[in-house]
C-alpha cells in the first residue's frame, strides 16, 4: 500500500547515494547542512590508533558520522551535548581561528549514539560520560569552515528556549538558501524556458529537506541543499495528472504533484516558505494541465461510488486524498474504518450484520459503558470542551502498525527506542479489543489493512521487537481464527469492506470523518468531538507571538494528529446496492409486469437493448429533418406508434406531422402567443400545449378542434407533465400546480373538469419541471438557477439546491429515481442525490445546454451551439460532439426503446435521428 511503496522509492533513492545513512537518523525538524570525507580517529596518540573512513555529516542539531565499513556503527553526537568543539590540539574552542596545518576536529561531549552496527535495524546504543572524538577532514582548508558552522549551530542548540532555538537555526538555513540558488546546468534541455524560482522543503514522512524548486515550460525541478538523496528530483509536467494543495503544520504551504491517476502515494511533496510561492506554482501547473487533466472534487467521485464504478477502497482513497491526508505526512495518513468486530469466530460470516462494527459512531462511542464515563467527564470540563483525549489517527498509531516494515520511522519518532513490547502491535484481536475498551484507544485503521501487502504485519526484517510479559518474543502479528495467512486476513478484510453491508453503511461512517458530523451540534449529537486543535482552524499559528509556545503548540498538533478537511456539509448519500429497489420500482405497473416470469425476461431484453443503445449513443446518425415552423420549436410528442410527431414552437402554432408520409398534416393555433411544451394523454387523442398566455390547451385530434382551456396561472405556463390522471403545470408566476384531470378512455366531445389539488410555491418563476418514474417527486428548475425537489404524496419540497449561476434550462430524474440532473445558463450540468439534496457531481460546458435525456450515466444534451453532446458523467468527460442544428437545440425526444430521437431547435426545424450500431 501507500507507505510501502513511499518505502520503497526511498529504498531506491537509498541505492542511488549507497549510504547507510538517512534522514530519518535526525530529530524530527531537523535539518541536514552538508557532508565531508573525513576519518574518525580512534585512539588518537595511542599505540592502537586507528583510522575509520567514512562520511562527516553536518546538521542542524547533530554531527553524525556514517563508516564506510557497514559493520562499524554510524555515530550520532547531539551538538546540545557538547562540551567543546575545535581543531584538534588546540587549547580552546575560542582559539579555532588559528592557521594550522592539522585537517582535523575535535569534538567533547557527554552523551553519543551508536545506530545500525553491522547496517542492522535496531535501538540505538547509547554512551554516557565525557568524551573526545577526532575526525579529520580530507580537506585540511574546509576545517575553520566547518568548526565555525559547529560553534554556530551548538549556540543554538544550547539555547534556553526552543522557540529560540528554532528561529536561529531557520536563520542559519535561510542563509544558506539565500546564497545558493537552482543549478541551472542541471536542466534537462537547454531550450527550456525558466518559469519561477524559490526556495521550499521536499516533505517525506518524519522529514523535511530544504532547497530549491525551479520550473521551467516543460519541467518541475527540486534541488536539496544538501544534495542528499540525489542531485536533483525531475518531474516532467507533461506526466503530471493531479496536483492539491496541502496544509502542512495547519499552515497553507504544502503542495503535492501526483504522476498516477489513483496511486495515494505522490512523486513529490512540496512545503514552500511562501503561501503565494506556492499558489503561484500550482497556478502555473494548473494552467499547464487544464488542457490535459481535470480538476475533481470529492462530489465527482461520489457519483462514481454510488453507481458502482468505484469500489468502497478506491472512493475512502479519493476523499482521504481530497481531505489533505497524505502518506507524506504522518500526522495525516489516510484513516479508514474498522468494519468488522468479530475477530474471535473460526469462520467469517459476512451475511451477519453481527459481524460487522457500527459505523454511524465513533470508535470511542462503540462501548456504551466507555461512553458513559467520558460523557461525565465531557459535561464536567470547562470550555473548550472535547470527549476524547487522544485521536483516531496520529504518527504513533500509523507506526504503531506499520513498525514491521517502517522500523526506521519508529525509532526516528521515539528517539531510537521501539515500544514497550507489550504495546506493540501483536495481535489483530487484542488491538481491537483495547480499541473497544482502552481509556485512551480510539483508533482507526490505515489503508494498508484493506491492501495487497502483507509485509507490515510479518517480521520479515527479523526485528527484535523485544520479549512480552508472557515471555515470548514479539514477531508476527497473531491473527484471528477466521484467517489461515497474511494473505487470507488481507482478503477477507477487503471481502468486508467492499460487502452489502458495509456499501449500505459507509456513508455514516464517511459523515463522522470527513462530513457533517465532523463538527459543530451535529459532531456533539454523535459523540465525536476531539480535542480542538486537531481541527483545521481549530489555532491560528500566526496570532502567537511568542516563538516557544508557537513550537509547543505546533509539535503538539503534529504529534496528537489531525482531523481529515471536512469535504461534506451535508448528510452524505448512501451507495446503491443490488438488493434496494428505486423508487420507480414502487409503482403498479412494474409491480404487475415482476410478476410475470413471461413478461419479467421480456423486461429484462429490453433493459437490455437501452444499455446497448446508451453504450453506442455517440454513434448518432442524422436520418432526415424537416422545417416546419417558423420559429424556435419548443416541445416534441410523439404517437405510441410513432407514426405522428406534434410540435410547439414560440410561433404560437401546434403542428401535426406525419412521419410516414414525412409531410404536414396540421397546423393549430390556440392564441398569437408562443407555445412552450406540448404532451399527449394516454391513448394518443389528446394533445395538450402549454403557452405563455397563461394558458393550458387540450386539443382532440379525432374531432380536430381545441376540446378545452384550463385558465390556471398569472404569467406563462413554461413546461408542462401527465401522469395517471393528473396534470402538473409550471409557470413564471412562482409556482407549479398539481390538476386533477379524467380518465383517458372519456370522449373527445366530453369538456374536463380540473380541480387544484396542490400548488408548490416557489419565490420565482419556474422555468422547467420533471417527474420521476412512478410520479412520487417532482423536480422543478427556477429563473434564479435553484433546483427543487418536491414529494407529491405530501405536497412539501424536500431539498431546495441553489446551483446554478443563471436560468435553470432543464431538469429530470435518473431511471432509478436516486438522482436529478440539472443543466443551465451558466453552462453547468449538476447531479443531485435525491435522498441528500447533495450536488455529487458537477461539469461544464462550454455553451448552455439547453435540454437533454439521460440514463443516470450518461447524457446526450442539445446544445446552444447547435451540436448534440455526449457526456460520461462517472468519467467525468465530454465523449462526443455530433453536429446537428444551425442554432440551439432547445427540445430533445427519445423513444422507450432508446433506438429513436427526435430534436428541435431555434432553427426551427426538427430532426430524426438514428443509432447506427
Amino acid at each position: 500500500m501507500a507507505f510501502i511503496r513511499k518505502k520503497q522509492q526511498e529504498q531506491q533513492l537509498q541505492l542511488y547515494s549507497k549510504e547507510r545513512f538517512s534522514l530519518l537518523l535526525l530529530n524530527l525538524e531537523e535539518y541536514y547542512f552538508e557532508q565531508h570525507t573525513a576519518h574518525h580517529i580512534q585512539h588518537k596518540g595511542g599505540q592502537n590508533e586507528r583510522k575509520i573512513r567514512g562520511s562527516l555529516k553536518i546538521c542542524s542539531k547533530s554531527v553524525i558520522f556514517e563508516p564506510d565499513a557497514i559493520s562499524q556503527p554510524i555515530i550520532k553526537i547531539p551538538l546540545r551535548d557538547c562540551i567543546k568543539i575545535g581543531k584538534h590540539g588546540e587549547n580552546g574552542a575560542s582559539r579555532h581561528f588559528a592557521k594550522a596545518k592539522s585537517g582535523e576536529i575535535s569534538l567533547s561531549f557527554s552523551q553519543v549514539y551508536f545506530i545500525k552496527e553491522h547496517n542492522i535495524v535496531a535501538p540505538y546504543k547509547i554512551e554516557r560520560g565525557k568524551m573526545e572524538y577526532v575526525f579529520e577532514l580530507d580537506v585540511s582548508g574546509k576545517v575553520e569552515d566547518v568548526v565555525e558552522t559547529l560553534l554556530q549551530l551548538h549556540r543554538a542548540s544550547c539555547l534556553d528556549k526552543l522557540g529560540d532555538q528554532t528561529a536561529m537555526i531557520t536563520a542559519i538555513l535561510q542563509s544558506r538558501l539565500a546564497r545558493t540558488s537552482f543549478d541551472k546546468n542541471r536542466f534537462q534541455s537547454v531550450s527550456e524556458e525558466l518559469h519561477m524560482e524559490c526556495q521550499a522543503e521536499m516533505v517525506t514522512p518524519l522529514v523535511t529537506n530544504p532547497g530549491h524548486v525551479c520550473i521551467t515550460d516543460t519541467n518541475l525541478y527540486f534541488q536539496p541543499l544538501n544534495g542528499y538523496p540525489k542531485p536533483v528530483v525531475q518531474i516532467t509536467l507533461q506526466d503530471v495528472r493531479r496536483i492539491y494543495k496541502r496544509r502542512h503544520g495547519l499552515m497553507p504551504l504544502g503542495l503535492e504533484v501526483f504522476c498516477t491517476e489513483d496511486d495515494l502515494c505522490s512523486d513529490i511533496y512540496l512545503k514552500f516558505y511562501d503561501p503565494q510561492d506556492r499558489d503561484e506554482l500550482y497556478y502555473y501547473i494548473a494552467t499547464y494541465l487544464e488542457h490535459h487533466v481535470a480538476e475533481r472534487t470529492a462530489e465527482s467521485y461520489t457519483l462514481q461510488w454510488q453507481r458502482g464504478h468505484l469500489s468502497n477502497y478506491q472512493y475512502l482513497l479519493h476523499l482521504n486524498n481530497l481531505a489533505d491526508r497524505s502518506c507524506n505526512d504522518l500526522s495525516q495518513y489516510p484513516v479508514f474504518p474498522w468494519v468488522i468486530s468479530d475477530y474471535c469466530s473460526s469462520e467469517l460470516d459476512l451475511s451477519n450484520p453481527g459481524t460487522f462494527r457500527d459505523l454511524s459512531k465513533p470508535i470511542g462511542a462503540l462501548n456504551k459503558e466507555r461512553l458513559e464515563r467520558l460523557l461525565t467527564r465531557y459535561q464536567e470540563m470547562p470550555e473548550p470542551r472535547f470527549m476524547y483525549g487522544s485521536h483516531y489517527s496520529s504518527p504513533g498509531y500509523v507506526l504503531f502498525y506499520l513498525v514491521r516494515i517502517a522500523p526506521e520511522y519508529m525509532l526516528c519518532l521515539q528517539n531510537g527506542r521501539f515500544d514497550n513490547a507489550d504495546r506493540m502491535f501483536n495481535s489483530i484481536a487484542e488491538t481491537w479489543k483495547n480499541c473497544l475498551d482502552g481509556a485512551t484507544d480510539f483508533k482507526e485503521l490505515i489503508p494498508e489493512f484493506y491492501g495487497d501487502d502483507v509485509s507490515f504485519l510479518v517480521n520479515s526484517l527479523k526485528l527484535d521487537l523485544g520479549k512480552r510479559q508472557g515471555g515470548q518474543m514479539v514477531d508476527d502479528v497473531e491473527l484471528p481464527p477466521w484467517a489461515w495467512s497474511p494473505e487470507d486476513f488481507l482478503q477477507k478484510s477487503k471481502d468486508a469492506l467492499e460487502s452489502n453491508y458495509v456499501s449500505e453503511h459507509l456513508h455514516e461512517w464517511i459523515d463522522l470523518i470527513f462530513g457533517y458530523k465532523q463538527k459543530g451540534s451535529e459532531a456533539v449529537g454523535a459523540h465525536n468531538v476531539f480535542h480542538p486543535l486537531t481541527y483545521e482552524g481549530g489555532v491560528d499559528l500566526n496570532s502567537i507571538e511568542d516563538p516557544d509556545e508557537k513550537v509547543a503548540m505546533l509539535t503538539q498538533i503534529l504529534e496528537f494528529g489531525q482531523t481529515p478537511k471536512q469535504l461534506f456539509v451535508t448528510p452524505h448519500p448512501q451507495r446503491i446496492t443490488p438488493k434496494f429497489k428505486s423508487l420507480s420500482q414502487t409503482s403498479s405497473y412494474n409491480a404487475s409486469i415482476a410478476d410475470s416470469p413471461g413478461e419479467e425476461s421480456f423486461e429484462d431484453l429490453t433493459e437490455e437493448s437501452k444499455t446497448l443503445a446508451w453504450n453506442n449513443i455517440a454513434k448518432l446518425q442524422l436520418h432526415e429533418q424537416y422545417k416546419i415552423h417558423k420559429e424556435a420549436v419548443t416541445g416534441i410528442a410523439v404517437s405510441c406508434n410513432g407514426s405522428s410527431v406534434f410540435t410547439t414552437s414560440q410561433d404560437s402554432t401546434l403542428k401535426m406531422f406525419s412521419k410516414e408520409s414525412k409531410m404536414l398534416q396540421r397546423s393549430i393555433s390556440f392564441s398569437n402567443m408562443a407555445l412552450s411544451s406540448c404532451l399527449l394523454l394516454p391513448g394518443d387523442a389528446t394533445v395538450i400545449s402549454s403557452s405563455w398566455d397563461n394558458n393550458v390547451y387540450f386539443y382532440s385530434i379525432a374531432f380536430g378542434r381545441r376540446q378545452d382551456t384550463l385558465m390556471g396561472h398569472d404569467d406563462a405556463v413554461s413546461k408542462i407533465c401527465w401522469h395517471d390522471n393528473r396534470l402538473y403545470s409550471a409557470s413564471w408566476d412562482s409556482t407549479v400546480k398539481v390538476w386533477s384531470g379524467v380518465p383517458a378512455e372519456m370522449t373527445g366531445t366530453k369538456r374536463h373538469q380540473f380541480d387544484m389539488l396542490a400548488e408548490l410555491e416557489h419565490d420565482v418563476g419556474v422555468d422547467t419541471i420533471s417527474l420521476n418514474a412512478a410520479s412520487t417527486l417532482l423536480v422543478s428548475g427556477t429563473k434564479e438557477g435553484t433546483v427543487n425537489i418536491w414529494d407529491l404524496t405530501a405536497a412539501t419540497m424536500l431539498h431546495q439546491i441553489p446551483c446554478h449561476s443563471g436560468t435553470v434550462c432543464d431538469t429530470a430524474f435518473s431511471p432509478d429515481s436516486r438522482h436529478v440532473l440539472s443543466t443551465g445558463e451558466d453552462g453547468c450540468l449538476n447531479v443531485i442525490d435525491v435522498q441528500t439534496g447533495m450536488l455529487i457531481s458537477s461539469m461544464t460546458s462550454d455553451k448552455p445546454q439547453r435540454c437533454f435525456i439521460w440514463d443516470g450515466s450518461t447524457v446526450l444534451s442539445g446544445s446552444q451551439s447547435g451540436e448534440l453532446l455526449v457526456w460520461d458523467l462517472l468519467g467525468g468527460k465530454l465523449s462526443e460532439r455530433i453536429q446537428g442544428h444551425t442554432g440551439a437545440v432547445t427540445c430533445i425526444w427519445m423513444n422507450e426503446q432508446c433506438s429513436s430521437i427526435i430534436t428541435g431547435g431555434e432553427d426551427r426545424q426538427i430532426m430524426f435521428w438514428k443509432l447506427q450500431y
